[in-house]
């Protein structure tokens, strides 16, 4: 029998507790080659066991479900070391031994090198969802640009999922997929889900795992749905934001008037501690971002104000907005304050972000100004999401910086009505 491998992290239910939930496996090598992996979730774990198979390719599977929860039981649910017994027993597919790399594993390497990233978490669920069920078992080969095409349309026709509890049926949203505004919704999901299957492809190409691949043209000629991507509309102006910083409760109402003064994203204002806000200069340092880039939020008065009275007193490594925000943790409180401030149609928590950033571009604030807040590289989101706002600016200082020569007097002219 093998030599049992320890591991103070993973070798017991009460240590895998204390384990961050994450995308990426936590690894041990158990063999020459050979890794064992928990990937932890919010309602327990998998195991996982990552094999080289040379050439730099490897061979990443699910084999069994963690005793996190429920005793293991030798076969669908095991302990860690019986985990570390499948992972030496397990031997990769005939298929992958003649060079087959299929889609599953293409998905499955590919989250695996997205990690902690915040793009992560809708990148699993969407591939998880819609493409490893469709053609998972497919090798990569033999993926045809039509067979992709059709799946495409496909999610384009299916009603939007619904949240689920694990183990029952999916649920779906109600709603009439003849409706030009829904069947554009769907045609936008559906898009991003095309993106995270070429992204996943991708991957594989550029790691030199899809063997018998000439090209990556078979999944670049399908195209997107055009014209369905359309700029945001919605925000509050400055008397609705009032109203539902007031109609907010408890912890959330700093948090709802924090996302109002900086314009940032829900996971960053979730992680902020009180050390971040620089009261001498009156910025906010967004340590961790969407692009793993870290800015500095410039405030305003009112809003150094608001930071200062909100950290008045409190240790540097409290975290900042009362509280541990989850995901989603928002959701309900912004549908509550929406509902108590008569905000109609209500608008979501990210709405709060684009609030700030349309009141400060027609309030005159350049693009590549908002675009440095928000943590923007340039001014392309911006421009297409507010550069229409920036219109009455452009009037104005058109009219203000233009030269004038002195040519043309005023007339008494007056047109016939």
């Amino acid at each position: 029998m093998a030599r049992r491998i320890k591991d103070r992290d993973l070798d017991s239910r009460d240590a895998r507790l204390k384990l961050k939930a994450r995308g990426k496996p936590y690894w041990r090598s158990v063999g020459k080659g050979l890794h064992l992996g928990y990937r932890k979730g919010k309602r327990g774990g998998v195991w996982v066991v990552r094999r080289y198979l040379g050439d730099q390719a490897y061979k990443v599977e699910t084999i069994a479900i963690a005793d996190d929860t429920e005793d293991a039981d030798g076969k669908t649910i095991l302990d860690f070391w019986q985990a570390q017994e499948a992972a030496r027993n397990s031997r990769p597919t005939a298929s992958r031994r003649l060079g087959a790399y299929t889609v599953k594993d293409a998905i499955d390497a590919y989250i695996e090198h997205l990690g902690d990233k915040p793009s992560a978490y809708d990148a699993k669920l969407r591939l998880r969802a819609f493409a490893i069920p469709a053609f998972g078992d497919k090798p990569v080969a033999e993926l045809s640009a039509d067979e992709i095409r059709k799946w495409h349309r496909w999610i384009a026709k299916m009603p939007a999922r619904a949240r689920t509890k694990p183990g029952e049926k999916q649920a779906y949203r109600a709603g009439d997929l003849d409706d030009p505004e829904t069947a554009r919704k769907r045609q936008t999901s559906a898009n991003r889900c095309l993106s995270w299957v070429k992204a996943a492809l991708n991957h594989a190409w550029a790691e030199k795992k899809a063997t018998g691949i000439e090209s990556r043209d078979e999944w670049m000629r399908v195209k997107p749905f055009e014209g369905v991507d359309i700029a945001r509309s919605r925000h509050l102006t400055p008397a609705e934001c009032k109203r539902l910083i007031n109609a907010a409760e408890g912890d959330f109402r700093n948090l709802v008037h924090a996302a109002l003064q900086t314009g940032a994203r829900y996971s960053e204002l979730a992680r902020l501690r009180v050390a971040d806000f620089n009261r001498d200069n009156g910025t906010l340092h967004i340590r961790e971002s969407k692009t793993n880039k870290d800015r500095h939020i410039i405030l305003t008065a009112e809003g150094r104000e608001f930071f200062i009275q909100l950290t008045a007193g409190r240790a540097g490594s409290e975290l900042l907005l009362g509280r541990d925000w989850k995901k989603a943790n928002q959701s309900e409180p912004m549908k509550a304050a929406c509902k108590r401030a008569k905000i109609d149609p209500p608008i979501g928590f990210h709405g709060l972000r684009h609030s700030w950033a349309s009141l400060s571009v027609m309030n005159g604030a350049e693009l590549m100004v908002v675009a440095k807040n928000l943590g923007h590289s340039d001014t392309r989101m911006v421009e297409k999401h507010y550069g229409h706002l920036a219109d009455g600016y452009v009037k104005r200082r058109i009219r203000e910086t233009a030269p004038s020569f002195g040519m043309v007097k005023p007339s008494n002219v007056v047109g016939a009505r």
